[in-house]
């Protein structure tokens, strides 16, 4: 699910994210919400390959954390290094991504 939101575009990353979820981005864009994400994503979303590392899960009953370091890349733009964490709510059996943020790393 996390390697489609990178590499999908942005309609498959709205399709499993929950209406008001919250992303933080390295600066700008920053902190956003809700619609704020779309106009975001849209513009830096579809990446061509990502590596992830250091998979982690932690999950409690209907949430699930997921942690990675990725290494993302697309044409015409440096690889993309990160740290990063979703968290998800398995919503009536189907799980929607509430926050995800990136920490950029060298």
């Amino acid at each position: 699910m996390e390697e489609h939101f990178w590499t999908s575009g942005a309609d498959n990353a709205r399709a499993t994210t929950a209406t008001n979820a919250v992303m933080v981005f390295p600066y700008p864009p920053g902190i956003l919400q809700g619609d704020q994400i779309w106009t975001h994503l849209k513009r830096s979303t579809g990446w061509r390959s990502v590596v992830m590392a250091e998979r982690r899960v932690t999950r409690c009953q209907d949430i699930a954390i997921l942690t990675y370091r990725v290494s993302a890349e697309k044409p015409d733009v440096p690889i993309y290094k990160a740290l990063c964490a979703s968290t998800y709510l398995n919503d009536d059996d189907r799980w929607l991504r509430i926050s995800h943020q990136q920490t950029a790393v060298n």
